[in-house]
């Protein structure tokens, strides 16, 4: 009789099975019944979900939970904990925990080695279900999906699954806390300078906050009209020019202001109205005037000259209108791990939208937004700019200088910032209640208004690491650009002032 074919023509091939190794997992399973503090060695991040057989995947989680009792997991309690569910036979039975005993890893360096190695092969498995999930979603998109926005779900499901293999944290000793606390006040002490953060290039802002530091969600808030959208992009723009700047020195490590690279997600205007009022600022020609064309050949030229002087700025904009918030973060780390990322603006917070908490109420949806923005800081180590829109609360007072129960779902914005920061310009409310001219009290008004007329105020209603006050900036409102007013003695003022 002749031997048969290895495969019948026309037959389909058995589909090679996905990464695993089930000798790693009965190895580590053994170790920890031989030794229960097995599972307080090897990695935090290994779940019952991660094993390739479910079985063993069970037997994991019920050596977890009794270990987390304060209970013995070995093959007597699991035999006894498996007989009362019924589920004795489903493991294996009794003489497979014995099994896993015999084929134990004896050190735990090596129980280690296994858990690292079990959970490789999960993300491995993980990573070729994705995969087919991108291949099928291209093949038969939803119904009102496009190419782009598979793109967006696949990369931010890429992105949920590489954090989820990045390293977990847990807790470290305070001595290392320490010694980088020392590190950074030694590096502040060495620069001479009030700034140990990102400088924004507002001295006065710069001394009261210490710069912008990684991890802190700044809230940036203030009424229509006062200036915020321009102040933030001020920031970013000085920010992203110092970098520019020091980079091009040849010595970018000597340098005092070395900058940084800036994401900005501006959800209200659009990536070129953004670049006209940074060119306007820049080449200092009105933005209005740059739009309809009304502009001199030599200012053409000097606009020209600005924008090949900004082409290297380490600026990104993101102009995606109504972004959720996990699109948000999954665009930030991507631009982090690609070119860097130093610090990011949100341009503004009551745009920014959640997925998952829709339906839940404003407060709660922005709630998560503030949380989300707040764990990007930390995660990413930059400093996070919120824009924010204030109620209308501040209108019906005399005094329309902003206070933090002015801010919009105030408790969670309140809540998570490090810092509150309020535009306040006094000029838009008085230019708005001018008197009836020829009047003594026009004449006054007159003079009040010329007073006030290029300043405006920071107020910092909220610092965790510093003092609350008020800082006052020059405000020129052809080019909605902010600076600093000539130095004045005693620094930024007191905030009852």
């Amino acid at each position: 009789m002749s031997a048969l074919p290895a495969a019948l023509p026309g037959a389909l091939a058995t589909p090679a099975a996905p990464p695993h190794n089930l000798q790693a997992e009965q190895a580590l399973l053994g170790a920890i019944l031989f030794d229960n503090e097995n599972m307080n060695r090897i990695t935090d991040k290994l779940r019952d979900t991660h094993f390739y057989d479910p079985v063993h995947g069970r037997l994991f989680a019920t050596c977890a939970k009794l270990i987390a009792q304060g209970r013995l997991a070995d093959g007597v309690t699991l035999r006894d904990h498996f007989v009362k569910d019924g589920g004795l036979a489903e493991i294996g039975g009794a003489a497979y925990l014995l099994t896993l005993l015999e084929s134990a890893a004896r050190l735990s360096v090596h129980a280690q080695e296994y858990a690292e190695r079990i959970y490789d092969l999960s993300l491995r498995r993980e990573l070729i279900r994705v995969g087919q999930e991108i291949s099928t979603l291209a093949e038969n998109p939803p119904d009102g999906a496009d190419a782009e926005d598979i793109i967006e779900e696949s990369e931010r499901t890429l992105f949920t699954l590489a954090e989820s293999g990045g390293a977990s944290k847990g807790f470290s000793p305070f001595a290392n806390a320490l010694a980088t606390s020392i590190e950074t006040a030694a590096a502040a002490y060495e620069s001479k300078s009030d700034v140990s953060g990102l400088a924004t290039g507002f001295d006065d802002l710069d001394r009261m906050l210490g710069g912008l530091h990684g991890s802190d969600l700044i809230i940036l808030a203030g009424r229509p009209s006062m200036g915020k959208t321009a102040l933030a992009t001020n920031m970013a723009f000085n920010i992203a020019l110092a970098r520019s700047k020091a980079l091009r020195s040849g010595d970018f490590e000597n340098q005092t202001n070395k900058g940084g690279v800036v994401a900005f997600f501006s959800l209200e205007m659009s990536a070129e109205q953004l670049a006209t009022r940074l060119l306007s600022d820049y080449a200092a020609i009105e933005s209005d005037r740059i739009r309809r064309g009304k502009i001199t050949k030599a200012e053409y030229e000097r606009l020209h000259e600005a924008s090949i002087e900004l082409q290297a700025l380490p600026l990104h904009i993101d102009e995606t209108g109504a972004i959720n918030i996990a699109q948000l973060q999954a665009r930030a780390r991507r631009l982090q791990r690609t070119t860097g990322l130093d610090m990011i603006v949100v341009d503004y917070l009551q745009l920014v939208t959640s997925a998952s908490r829709k339906g839940d109420g404003r407060v709660q949806e922005v709630s998560e937004i503030t949380q989300g923005l707040k764990a990007l800081a930390k995660d990413l180590s930059v400093p996070v700019i919120a824009l924010s829109q204030l109620s209308r609360a501040v209108e019906t007072r005399d005094d329309k200088r902003p206070q933090l129960s002015d801010l919009r779902e105030s408790g969670s914005i309140e809540q998570d910032a490090d810092a509150v920061l309020f535009v306040f310009r006094e000029s838009y409310y008085l230019e708005r209640a001018e008197p009836r001219a020829g009047t003594d009290e026009h004449f006054a008004w007159q003079r009040t208004v010329d007073e006030v007329r290029n300043q405006a105020e920071v107020i910092i209603g909220k610092q965790r690491h510093g003092p609350i006050g008020k800082v006052k900036l020059f405000f020129d409102s052809r080019y909605t650009r902010f600076g600093n007013l000539a130095a004045r003695p005693g620094g930024p003022l007191p905030i009852d002032e």
